[in-house]
């Protein structure tokens, strides 16, 4: 590792840590020439993800594409950058672990839909309007019926019954 003041290539490391929940080493190093202080960091290489499209063309997974289309759909909504950098961290980890070889568009923006549920409703039909290309209100109005149904049982299975008074 170059020292980033003297460009010498010798230096040693004083501190390990490891972070973003392991996938990721911290290291601060001395250099051995000036005694310059400094950071790198370590981290796995990955192999894409890759998508398959709708016309059967395979591209790369591309993190901003996908923020700045949930950034559209939570435009004047209340959710921060940081939830949404979160969530997409979110999304690609469950990509990584669930499947080998490209992802289909359409189970990508069925997982991005699931956690939009449970994030910001109007966000999630924002989203779905696009992802789904509803052809006419009607299916818009089947979709706002289902997921008014799925909050509904979701209320219904955390209610929890008082005991009654003997």
């Amino acid at each position: 590792m170059l020292c980033p003041n003297c460009s010498c290539k010798e230096s040693r490391v004083i501190d390990s840590r490891s972070f973003d929940d392991g996938a990721s080493i911290k290291r601060r190093r001395e250099c051995l020439e000036c005694g310059t202080r400094f950071t790198t960091f370590e981290r796995r290489e990955e192999e894409p993800i890759m998508v398959l499209k709708r016309d059967e063309h395979i591209e790369p997974f591309d993190r901003s594409k996908l923020l700045k289309s949930l950034l559209s759909a939570t435009a004047k909504r209340n959710v921060s950058l940081h939830t949404l950098e979160a969530f997409v961290d979110m999304v690609e980890n469950d990509i990584r672990n669930t499947y080998r070889g490209p992802i289909p568009s359409s189970s990508l923006g069925d997982q991005v839909l699931i956690r939009l549920g449970d994030l910001d409703k109007v966000a999630y039909i924002r989203f779905a309007s696009v992802y789904k290309d509803f052809k006419d209100i009607d299916e818009l109005r089947e979709e706002l019926e289902s997921l008014t149904e799925s909050a509904a049982d979701a209320a219904s299975a955390t209610d929890v019954q008082e005991p009654e008074d003997e």
